[in-house]
């Protein structure tokens, strides 16, 4: 789909298609960084087991994260939230949820749109969807471009699932049973690991759908890439269940398995967390 999509895309002068975040000169000095991304089917778990304000979290972290990963400084975002017939209260949770995470970062929750689409949603279903836009100097924007062979990679705790797949995780959940705390945990906020890795880091990856396997290569350059050590970290319980289940081949690509944040680096520091290095 990536490939079909790239003509239209980059047809319009947009720059660095399949990035986290797509990038847009402000200036001469300055880039816009924005990204879209939605909860997914998370929403049905959560909303059956009173969880909906932690999927707002999901869509907030999610999204931010994903600005974050250029080195940006996110500003504002706006979401969207559709349904079947809206109820009120799930969209407050929802909005109240990613308020939250936003106020954290810093960011403005500056608008959105909510629609009422029963001939596309089946009833009791909903949505919710979003985007983030930053801002990062041209001299500061990390984009992988420097990293090379004998690089670190640096790996941080995931708080759990996060928001990607559910669609396996809810099969699952047909055949075993699981009410862990890591099961529903919101997208952990990787903000202020970002900021603290400026000036050391030379790329970052948001650990979503995909898992590492999926998203480390997206920002490394051509005839770079990752060798992870799977055992350099211990996984949540979330994933030993998991793991019950589905092959572990299908959990790397499926899960974040317990590492929801990446990042490359010349040389790791006292306390880090290495997970591999670039070959």
């Amino acid at each position: 789909m990536v490939g079909r999509l790239r003509a239209a895309v980059e047809s319009t002068g947009a720059k660095g298609f399949g990035a986290f975040a797509g990038l847009h000169p402000l200036d001469d000095h300055r880039l816009l960084a924005a990204s879209t991304d939605g909860v997914g089917t998370k929403l049905m778990l959560a909303r059956k087991r009173g969880r909906l304000r932690d999927c707002g979290a999901d869509l907030a972290a999610h999204c931010i994260n994903d600005v974050v990963t250029t080195g940006a400084d996110p500003l504002m975002m706006l979401d969207y939230v559709a349904a079947n017939t809206i109820d009120l209260s799930e969209v407050a949770d929802l909005v109240d949820g990613a308020a939250e995470v936003c106020r954290t970062a810093g960011v403005a929750l500056v608008g959105g749109e909510t629609a009422e689409l029963p001939g596309t949603y089946r009833e009791g279903e909903l949505d919710f969807a979003g985007t983030c836009v930053g801002i990062v100097d041209r001299d500061k924007l990390i984009d992988g471009s420097t990293v090379v062979p004998g690089d670190l990679i640096l790996g941080f705790p995931s708080a759990g699932i996060h928001a990607n797949g559910f669609t396996l995780a809810r099969k699952v959940l047909e055949t075993e049973d699981y009410d862990g705390p890591d099961l529903l945990a919101p997208t952990r906020l990787y903000l202020d690991v970002a900021r603290s890795l400026r000036g050391r880091a030379k790329a970052f990856a948001h650990i979503t759908g995909g898992g590492i396997v999926g998203n480390l290569p997206r920002v490394l350059p051509e005839g770079c890439s990752p060798e992870i050590s799977w055992n350099a970290w211990e996984r949540l319980p979330v994933f030993d269940w998991l793991g019950r289940h589905v092959a572990e081949e299908e959990m790397r690509r499926v899960f974040n398995l317990g590492i929801g944040w990446c990042a490359v680096v010349a040389e790791a520091q006292p306390g880090e967390i290495v997970i591999g290095r670039i070959v």
